[in-house]
């Protein structure tokens, strides 16, 4: 994106998984015009597009406040500003005339996503956005396990686990971590509403950037354990929690949220073979 851009601001202080990356702020509509158009030109066979949402009460009842986008190639956190932006977020055109919606409903961009079903039911209920190409790292995790499949496991536990940092990275994460659930605690009363302060404070800033950019490092540690046959499981069962999330009785507060697909904890076939993503 241009240095030009109206009201696109960069921080870099305290983000230090990678030297290279940049987070930058969004909240115009000509920002969400070439960040559209970037997405969009990049290569289709290779997954380059990590997202989460941050939210108040993410359901419908509640609102979306950042959409974090971590562009893989660039190795740019985008923080898109869903709170002052609203619906322009996904409905202002590039210069080619796609939106964001559009690159979120194509199915042949692959979007990233851990535990895509609080994101995409937001989505749908808000912005009338059906999600489409995604691969959903939580399903990943669990695909590439060779013990018990019945249960999934949250973002912390995968990160402190399975994500291949550095000592000095890891112990970064859990600082910016805590200062992230700091925040939280505070504003919290059940709503988040620390996601809603403008502006934004730098803490959540790294908070919010840190998670997105994590997602491309687990992403590239389990792909490296998937076989075809789980890869193929995962996609499907994206696809489901997808459509599940859709529905007008979705909750996801329900016990369901935490159980394996169903069939998958019956399955004894172990991970290990290299799959090439297409």
């Amino acid at each position: 994106m241009s240095a030009s851009t109206e009201r696109i601001i960069e921080w870099r202080e305290g983000v230090e998984l990678s030297n290279r990356l940049r987070v930058v702020w969004v909240d115009t509509e000509a920002a969400i015009s070439e960040l559209v158009y970037m997405l969009d030109c990049y290569r289709r066979d290779i997954p380059a597009i990590f997202i989460n949402i941050e939210g108040v009460n993410l359901s419908h009842n509640g609102t979306i406040s950042i959409m974090q986008i971590y562009d893989a190639v660039e190795h740019v956190a985008y923080l898109i500003d869903v709170l002052t932006l609203g619906e322009k977020c996904f409905t202002t055109p590039a210069k080619h005339n796609r939106t964001l919606k559009d690159i979120l409903e194509n199915k042949n961009i692959k979007k990233v996503f851990f535990d895509v079903r609080d994101s995409s039911h937001a989505l749908y209920t808000h912005y009338d956005i059906a999600l489409e190409g995604i691969h959903d790292i939580q399903l990943m995790e669990l695909a590439t396990r060779s013990y018990c499949r019945a249960y999934v496991k949250d973002l912390s536990t995968c990160i402190g686990r399975d994500a291949p940092i550095s000592k000095a990275d890891m112990l970064s994460w859990i600082n910016i971590k805590g200062k992230g659930l700091e925040l939280l605690a505070v504003e919290m009363g059940g709503l988040l509403k620390v996601f809603n302060q403008r502006p934004i404070p730098q803490d959540t800033i790294q908070y919010c950037a840190q998670n997105v950019q994590l997602l491309s490092r687990l992403y590239a540690h389990y792909r490296s354990k998937l076989t075809p046959v789980w890869k193929e499981r995962m996609i499907s069962a994206s696809k489901d929690r997808v459509r599940q999330s859709q529905l007008a009785n979705f909750n996801g507060q329900g016990i369901y949220m935490v159980m394996a697909p169903d069939g998958w904890h019956e399955i004894e076939e172990c991970p290990g073979a290299l799959v090439k993503f297409h």
